[in-house]
Protein backbone atom coordinates (compact mmCIF):
# COMPACT_ATOMS: atom_id res chain seq x y z
CA UNK A 1 0.00 0.00 0.00
CA UNK A 2 2.90 2.60 -1.11
CA UNK A 3 2.67 5.13 -3.56
CA UNK A 4 4.21 3.07 -6.13
CA UNK A 5 5.54 0.52 -7.02
CA UNK A 6 1.73 -0.65 -6.41
CA UNK A 7 0.35 -4.07 -6.99
CA UNK A 8 0.00 -5.42 -10.63
CA UNK A 9 -2.91 -7.01 -12.07
CA UNK A 10 -1.78 -11.03 -12.78
CA UNK A 11 -2.42 -10.39 -16.64
CA UNK A 12 -0.10 -7.44 -16.03
CA UNK A 13 2.73 -9.57 -14.96
CA UNK A 14 2.24 -12.61 -16.81
CA UNK A 15 3.01 -10.02 -20.01
CA UNK A 16 6.05 -8.82 -18.10
CA UNK A 17 7.02 -12.23 -17.37
CA UNK A 18 6.96 -13.74 -20.59
CA UNK A 19 9.75 -14.98 -22.52
CA UNK A 20 11.52 -11.73 -23.97
CA UNK A 21 11.33 -11.57 -27.71
CA UNK A 22 13.09 -8.93 -30.31
CA UNK A 23 12.07 -5.38 -30.30
CA UNK A 24 11.24 -5.92 -34.31
CA UNK A 25 9.03 -9.10 -33.37
CA UNK A 26 5.63 -8.89 -34.91
CA UNK A 27 3.72 -8.90 -31.45
CA UNK A 28 5.96 -6.76 -29.97
CA UNK A 29 5.41 -3.88 -33.17
CA UNK A 30 1.95 -5.04 -32.52
CA UNK A 31 2.28 -4.02 -28.73
CA UNK A 32 3.67 -1.23 -29.19
CA UNK A 33 1.77 0.46 -31.88
CA UNK A 34 -1.60 -0.75 -29.95
CA UNK A 35 -0.13 1.27 -26.66
CA UNK A 36 0.07 4.23 -28.22
CA UNK A 37 -3.04 4.45 -29.80
CA UNK A 38 -4.28 3.63 -25.95
CA UNK A 39 -2.70 5.99 -24.36
CA UNK A 40 -4.45 8.85 -26.44
CA UNK A 41 -7.42 6.68 -25.21
CA UNK A 42 -6.78 6.80 -21.20
CA UNK A 43 -5.43 10.83 -21.50
CA UNK A 44 -8.36 11.54 -23.15
CA UNK A 45 -5.67 13.49 -25.90
CA UNK A 46 -7.93 12.06 -29.37
CA UNK A 47 -4.59 14.38 -31.57
CA UNK A 48 -1.61 14.30 -29.11
CA UNK A 49 1.52 12.80 -29.35
CA UNK A 50 2.24 10.02 -27.80
CA UNK A 51 6.02 8.96 -26.16
CA UNK A 52 6.94 5.52 -24.60
CA UNK A 53 10.38 5.89 -23.57
CA UNK A 54 12.76 3.06 -21.29
CA UNK A 55 13.01 5.34 -17.41
CA UNK A 56 11.87 6.78 -14.93
CA UNK A 57 9.13 9.61 -14.42
CA UNK A 58 12.06 11.60 -13.69
CA UNK A 59 13.04 10.97 -17.13
CA UNK A 60 9.08 11.93 -18.23
CA UNK A 61 9.77 15.22 -16.39
CA UNK A 62 13.12 15.65 -17.69
CA UNK A 63 12.03 15.10 -21.92
CA UNK A 64 9.08 17.38 -21.49
CA UNK A 65 11.65 19.97 -20.06
CA UNK A 66 14.39 19.98 -22.24
CA UNK A 67 12.20 19.22 -25.40
CA UNK A 68 10.29 22.76 -24.56
CA UNK A 69 13.32 25.02 -22.62
CA UNK A 70 15.88 27.25 -24.55
CA UNK A 71 18.40 28.85 -22.79
CA UNK A 72 16.71 32.03 -21.09
CA UNK A 73 13.22 30.59 -21.77
CA UNK A 74 10.72 31.93 -18.28
CA UNK A 75 9.33 29.12 -16.60
CA UNK A 76 6.91 29.25 -14.10
CA UNK A 77 6.64 26.19 -11.30
CA UNK A 78 4.00 25.79 -9.16
CA UNK A 79 5.15 23.26 -6.26
CA UNK A 80 2.69 21.98 -3.82
CA UNK A 81 6.01 19.58 -2.67
CA UNK A 82 8.82 18.08 -3.12
CA UNK A 83 8.34 16.88 -6.72
CA UNK A 84 7.58 20.63 -7.35
CA UNK A 85 11.02 21.28 -6.14
CA UNK A 86 12.29 18.96 -8.70
CA UNK A 87 10.83 20.13 -11.53
CA UNK A 88 12.27 24.03 -10.58
CA UNK A 89 15.90 22.20 -10.05
CA UNK A 90 15.20 20.34 -13.14
CA UNK A 91 14.82 23.29 -15.42
CA UNK A 92 17.41 25.78 -14.07
CA UNK A 93 19.65 22.65 -15.80
CA UNK A 94 18.79 23.66 -19.30
CA UNK A 95 18.95 27.53 -18.64
CA UNK A 96 15.25 28.72 -18.02
CA UNK A 97 14.79 31.53 -15.81
CA UNK A 98 12.87 29.67 -13.05
CA UNK A 99 10.17 31.51 -11.13
CA UNK A 100 8.65 29.13 -8.16
CA UNK A 101 5.40 30.04 -6.64
CA UNK A 102 5.15 27.42 -3.37
CA UNK A 103 2.38 26.42 -1.46
CA UNK A 104 2.38 25.93 2.53
CA UNK A 105 2.25 21.84 3.03
CA UNK A 106 -1.39 21.19 2.58
CA UNK A 107 -2.62 23.81 0.26
CA UNK A 108 -2.80 24.42 -3.41
CA UNK A 109 -1.99 27.64 -4.87
CA UNK A 110 -4.27 29.94 -5.64
CA UNK A 111 -5.22 30.96 -9.26
CA UNK A 112 -5.78 34.36 -8.76
CA UNK A 113 -2.01 34.46 -7.75
CA UNK A 114 -0.85 32.22 -10.79
CA UNK A 115 -2.56 34.94 -12.99
CA UNK A 116 -1.07 37.84 -11.73
CA UNK A 117 2.61 36.34 -11.92
CA UNK A 118 2.01 35.20 -15.64
CA UNK A 119 0.99 38.89 -16.28
CA UNK A 120 4.44 39.85 -15.34
CA UNK A 121 6.71 38.19 -17.57
CA UNK A 122 6.38 36.73 -21.12
CA UNK A 123 6.15 32.95 -19.55
CA UNK A 124 7.01 30.16 -21.79
CA UNK A 125 6.44 27.26 -19.41
CA UNK A 126 4.37 26.72 -16.68
CA UNK A 127 4.36 23.40 -14.69
CA UNK A 128 2.14 22.26 -11.68
CA UNK A 129 2.80 18.23 -9.90
CA UNK A 130 -1.30 17.16 -10.59
CA UNK A 131 -0.99 15.24 -6.82
CA UNK A 132 2.54 15.22 -5.53
CA UNK A 133 3.43 11.97 -3.77
CA UNK A 134 5.08 13.79 -0.65
CA UNK A 135 1.89 15.88 0.43
CA UNK A 136 -1.33 14.44 -0.71
CA UNK A 137 -2.10 17.54 -2.16
CA UNK A 138 -4.01 17.63 -5.52
CA UNK A 139 -4.12 20.70 -8.13
CA UNK A 140 -7.19 21.32 -9.85
CA UNK A 141 -5.69 21.07 -13.65
CA UNK A 142 -8.42 22.69 -15.95
CA UNK A 143 -7.84 26.09 -14.94
CA UNK A 144 -4.23 26.23 -15.38
CA UNK A 145 -5.00 24.88 -18.91
CA UNK A 146 -7.54 27.78 -19.63
CA UNK A 147 -4.56 29.99 -17.90
CA UNK A 148 -2.06 28.27 -20.17
CA UNK A 149 -4.07 29.40 -23.46
CA UNK A 150 -4.95 32.59 -22.15
CA UNK A 151 -1.68 33.63 -22.26
CA UNK A 152 -0.30 31.59 -25.03
CA UNK A 153 2.57 29.80 -21.62
CA UNK A 154 3.18 26.24 -22.23
CA UNK A 155 1.64 24.01 -19.33
CA UNK A 156 2.97 20.68 -18.52
CA UNK A 157 1.08 18.50 -15.94
CA UNK A 158 3.17 15.82 -13.74
CA UNK A 159 0.89 12.96 -13.37
CA UNK A 160 3.12 10.52 -12.19
CA UNK A 161 0.91 10.31 -9.00
CA UNK A 162 -2.32 10.68 -11.03
CA UNK A 163 -3.00 9.76 -14.77
CA UNK A 164 -5.25 6.77 -14.60
CA UNK A 165 -6.84 7.44 -11.39
CA UNK A 166 -7.55 11.34 -11.18
CA UNK A 167 -10.03 12.75 -13.91
CA UNK A 168 -8.14 14.49 -16.86
CA UNK A 169 -9.25 15.39 -20.13
CA UNK A 170 -5.96 16.72 -21.52
CA UNK A 171 -7.78 17.88 -24.69
CA UNK A 172 -10.35 19.32 -23.40
CA UNK A 173 -8.73 21.36 -20.94
CA UNK A 174 -5.97 22.61 -23.09
CA UNK A 175 -2.97 20.84 -21.26
CA UNK A 176 0.27 20.61 -23.12
CA UNK A 177 2.27 17.88 -21.83
CA UNK A 178 0.86 14.86 -19.54
CA UNK A 179 3.32 12.96 -18.19
CA UNK A 180 3.57 9.92 -15.58
CA UNK A 181 5.61 6.29 -15.20
CA UNK A 182 4.96 3.09 -15.36
CA UNK A 183 4.53 1.91 -11.85
CA UNK A 184 1.68 4.28 -10.23
CA UNK A 185 -2.04 4.37 -11.62
CA UNK A 186 -0.98 3.06 -15.15
CA UNK A 187 -0.19 -0.66 -13.22
CA UNK A 188 2.66 -1.33 -14.91
CA UNK A 189 6.35 -2.33 -13.17
CA UNK A 190 8.80 0.69 -12.74
CA UNK A 191 10.79 1.50 -16.11
CA UNK A 192 8.68 3.03 -18.23
CA UNK A 193 8.32 7.04 -18.64
CA UNK A 194 5.39 8.15 -20.61
CA UNK A 195 3.95 11.09 -22.35
CA UNK A 196 1.82 12.51 -24.81
CA UNK A 197 2.28 15.90 -25.95
CA UNK A 198 -0.14 18.49 -27.43
CA UNK A 199 0.23 19.72 -31.04
CA UNK A 200 0.93 23.36 -29.78
CA UNK A 201 3.55 21.71 -27.83
CA UNK A 202 5.45 19.44 -31.13
CA UNK A 203 4.99 23.24 -33.04
CA UNK A 204 6.85 25.07 -30.13
CA UNK A 205 9.89 22.00 -30.30
CA UNK A 206 9.99 22.24 -34.11
CA UNK A 207 10.43 25.90 -33.89
CA UNK A 208 13.55 25.65 -31.61
CA UNK A 209 16.47 27.93 -32.33
CA UNK A 210 19.24 25.23 -30.73
CA UNK A 211 19.78 21.77 -30.10
CA UNK A 212 18.04 20.03 -27.29
CA UNK A 213 20.44 19.90 -24.30
CA UNK A 214 19.56 15.97 -23.88
CA UNK A 215 20.58 13.82 -26.25
CA UNK A 216 18.41 10.40 -25.03
CA UNK A 217 15.63 12.10 -24.34
CA UNK A 218 15.41 14.25 -27.89
CA UNK A 219 12.36 14.18 -29.67
CA UNK A 220 14.24 14.69 -32.53
CA UNK A 221 15.43 10.79 -31.97
CA UNK A 222 12.30 10.12 -30.71
CA UNK A 223 9.36 10.81 -32.85
CA UNK A 224 10.25 8.59 -36.09
CA UNK A 225 10.06 5.68 -33.66
CA UNK A 226 6.86 6.35 -32.13
CA UNK A 227 5.38 7.25 -35.73
CA UNK A 228 6.95 3.85 -36.96
CA UNK A 229 5.39 1.68 -34.39
CA UNK A 230 2.62 3.40 -34.39
CA UNK A 231 2.10 2.44 -38.50
CA UNK A 232 2.85 -1.01 -37.20
CA UNK A 233 7.13 -0.77 -38.60
CA UNK A 234 9.83 -1.53 -36.36
CA UNK A 235 12.47 1.33 -36.15
CA UNK A 236 15.30 1.55 -33.27
CA UNK A 237 17.02 4.33 -31.52
CA UNK A 238 17.23 2.55 -28.34
CA UNK A 239 16.24 -0.50 -27.01
CA UNK A 240 12.90 -0.37 -25.87
CA UNK A 241 11.35 -2.20 -22.54
CA UNK A 242 10.32 -5.13 -24.74
CA UNK A 243 8.83 -6.82 -21.67
CA UNK A 244 7.29 -3.61 -19.77
CA UNK A 245 5.39 -2.59 -22.89
CA UNK A 246 4.14 -5.50 -23.19
CA UNK A 247 2.78 -5.18 -19.84
CA UNK A 248 1.57 -1.68 -20.76
CA UNK A 249 -0.38 -3.10 -23.43
CA UNK A 250 -2.77 -5.20 -21.93
CA UNK A 251 -2.99 -2.65 -18.30
CA UNK A 252 -4.31 -0.01 -21.04
CA UNK A 253 -6.73 -2.38 -22.28
CA UNK A 254 -8.02 -3.12 -18.87
CA UNK A 255 -7.65 0.61 -17.46
CA UNK A 256 -10.30 0.86 -20.95
CA UNK A 257 -12.18 -2.11 -20.33
CA UNK A 258 -13.30 -0.51 -16.79
CA UNK A 259 -13.94 2.95 -18.38
CA UNK A 260 -12.11 6.18 -17.76
CA UNK A 261 -14.81 7.98 -15.67
CA UNK A 262 -16.18 4.49 -13.83
CA UNK A 263 -12.08 4.30 -12.79
CA UNK A 264 -12.43 7.96 -11.73
CA UNK A 265 -15.53 7.28 -9.45
CA UNK A 266 -13.55 3.92 -8.32
CA UNK A 267 -10.62 6.18 -7.00
CA UNK A 268 -12.70 8.83 -5.50
CA UNK A 269 -14.82 6.34 -3.72
CA UNK A 270 -11.56 4.76 -2.76
CA UNK A 271 -10.06 7.82 -1.09
CA UNK A 272 -13.08 9.03 0.69
CA UNK A 273 -13.76 5.44 2.13
CA UNK A 274 -10.31 5.90 3.85
CA UNK A 275 -10.65 9.30 4.64
CA UNK A 276 -13.42 8.47 6.38
CA UNK A 277 -11.89 5.52 8.50
CA UNK A 278 -8.53 7.66 9.83
CA UNK A 279 -11.52 10.67 10.65
CA UNK A 280 -12.82 8.42 12.57
CA UNK A 281 -9.30 7.37 14.72
CA UNK A 282 -8.86 10.99 14.87
CA UNK A 283 -6.42 11.19 12.49
CA UNK A 284 -5.42 14.13 11.03
CA UNK A 285 -4.03 14.54 7.34
CA UNK A 286 -1.68 17.03 5.32
CA UNK A 287 -4.21 18.10 3.17
CA UNK A 288 -6.03 20.75 4.78
CA UNK A 289 -9.51 19.97 3.19
CA UNK A 290 -11.15 17.04 1.09
CA UNK A 291 -11.33 19.30 -2.29
CA UNK A 292 -7.29 19.17 -1.92
CA UNK A 293 -6.67 15.82 -0.84
CA UNK A 294 -5.73 13.39 -3.92
CA UNK A 295 -7.50 10.34 -4.57
CA UNK A 296 -4.80 8.15 -5.54
CA UNK A 297 -2.89 8.31 -2.02
CA UNK A 298 -3.10 9.43 1.69
CA UNK A 299 -0.70 11.26 3.94
CA UNK A 300 -1.58 10.66 7.41
CA UNK A 301 -0.04 12.50 10.36
CA UNK A 302 1.31 10.38 13.08
CA UNK A 303 -1.16 10.84 16.41
CA UNK A 304 0.07 12.98 19.11
CA UNK A 305 2.47 10.26 21.58
CA UNK A 306 2.51 7.65 18.67
CA UNK A 307 6.23 7.05 17.33
CA UNK A 308 6.03 6.90 13.67
CA UNK A 309 8.82 3.57 13.32
CA UNK A 310 7.02 1.66 15.70
CA UNK A 311 3.48 2.81 14.09
CA UNK A 312 4.96 1.58 10.40
CA UNK A 313 6.61 -1.51 11.96
CA UNK A 314 3.35 -2.44 13.22
CA UNK A 315 1.47 -1.94 10.57
CA UNK A 316 4.05 -3.71 8.67
CA UNK A 317 4.04 -6.70 11.00
CA UNK A 318 0.05 -7.60 9.98
CA UNK A 319 0.86 -7.79 6.43
CA UNK A 320 0.69 -4.29 5.10
CA UNK A 321 3.34 -2.17 4.17
CA UNK A 322 2.68 1.70 4.06
CA UNK A 323 5.41 4.39 3.53
CA UNK A 324 7.08 6.74 5.11
CA UNK A 325 7.22 10.62 4.90
CA UNK A 326 8.76 12.11 2.33
CA UNK A 327 8.43 16.32 2.41
CA UNK A 328 11.95 17.05 4.21
CA UNK A 329 10.04 20.08 6.46
CA UNK A 330 7.45 17.02 7.94
CA UNK A 331 9.13 13.60 6.96
CA UNK A 332 9.18 12.79 10.76
CA UNK A 333 5.79 13.73 11.19
CA UNK A 334 3.87 11.68 8.67
CA UNK A 335 3.37 8.53 6.57
CA UNK A 336 1.62 7.87 3.57
CA UNK A 337 -0.37 5.09 1.97
CA UNK A 338 -1.38 4.42 -1.73
CA UNK A 339 -5.20 3.08 -3.14
CA UNK A 340 -4.73 3.27 -6.28
CA UNK A 341 -4.79 0.88 -9.69
CA UNK A 342 -5.87 -2.52 -9.27
CA UNK A 343 -6.71 -1.69 -5.57
CA UNK A 344 -9.37 -3.52 -4.12
CA UNK A 345 -11.95 -1.25 -2.52
CA UNK A 346 -12.71 -3.75 0.16
CA UNK A 347 -9.86 -6.39 0.49
CA UNK A 348 -7.13 -3.52 0.37
CA UNK A 349 -8.60 -0.98 2.06
CA UNK A 350 -10.51 -2.30 4.73
CA UNK A 351 -7.26 -4.67 5.63
CA UNK A 352 -5.30 -1.23 5.76
CA UNK A 353 -7.53 0.52 7.92
CA UNK A 354 -7.56 -2.54 9.72
CA UNK A 355 -3.66 -2.97 10.31
CA UNK A 356 -3.61 0.48 10.99
CA UNK A 357 -6.32 0.07 13.82
CA UNK A 358 -4.16 -2.93 15.32
CA UNK A 359 -1.22 -0.65 15.17
CA UNK A 360 -2.94 1.89 17.12
CA UNK A 361 -4.09 -0.40 19.80
CA UNK A 362 -0.98 -2.17 20.07
CA UNK A 363 0.83 1.60 21.31
CA UNK A 364 -1.24 2.35 23.19
CA UNK A 365 -3.69 5.14 21.17
CA UNK A 366 -6.98 5.72 22.63
CA UNK A 367 -9.71 5.33 20.04
CA UNK A 368 -13.20 2.67 19.92
CA UNK A 369 -11.93 -0.22 18.64
CA UNK A 370 -13.30 -0.78 15.49
CA UNK A 371 -14.48 2.27 14.35
CA UNK A 372 -11.91 3.07 11.54
CA UNK A 373 -12.96 -0.12 9.81
CA UNK A 374 -16.53 0.72 10.49
CA UNK A 375 -16.50 3.94 9.02
CA UNK A 376 -14.36 3.18 5.94
CA UNK A 377 -16.89 0.16 5.16
CA UNK A 378 -19.91 2.09 5.59
CA UNK A 379 -18.72 5.01 3.27
CA UNK A 380 -17.68 2.07 0.90
CA UNK A 381 -21.66 0.60 0.59
CA UNK A 382 -23.05 4.07 0.51
CA UNK A 383 -20.84 5.12 -2.10
CA UNK A 384 -21.43 1.77 -4.04
CA UNK A 385 -24.60 1.64 -4.24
Amino acid sequence: MIPGPVEFDPEVNAAVGEATVSHVAPDFIESFGRSLELMRKVWEAPGGQPFILAGSGTLAMDTAACNLIEPGDHALVLSTGYFGERYAELLTRYGARVEVLRSEPGYSIDIGIVEAELKKHDYKLLTFTHVDTSTAVRVDPEPLGRLGREYNVLTILDGVCSVAAEEIYQQEWGIDVVLTASQKAIGVPPGLALLVVSERAMNTWRGRKTKVANYYADWTNWLPIMEAYEDRRASYFGTPAVNLVKGLDISLQQILAEGNAVRFARHKLVADSFRAGLEALNIKQIPVSTALAANTLSAPYYPEGISGAELIAAINNSGVVVAGGLHPDLKSKYFRVGHMGSVSEYDHILDTIGAIEKALAQLGYNFTEGSGREATYKMLNNGSS
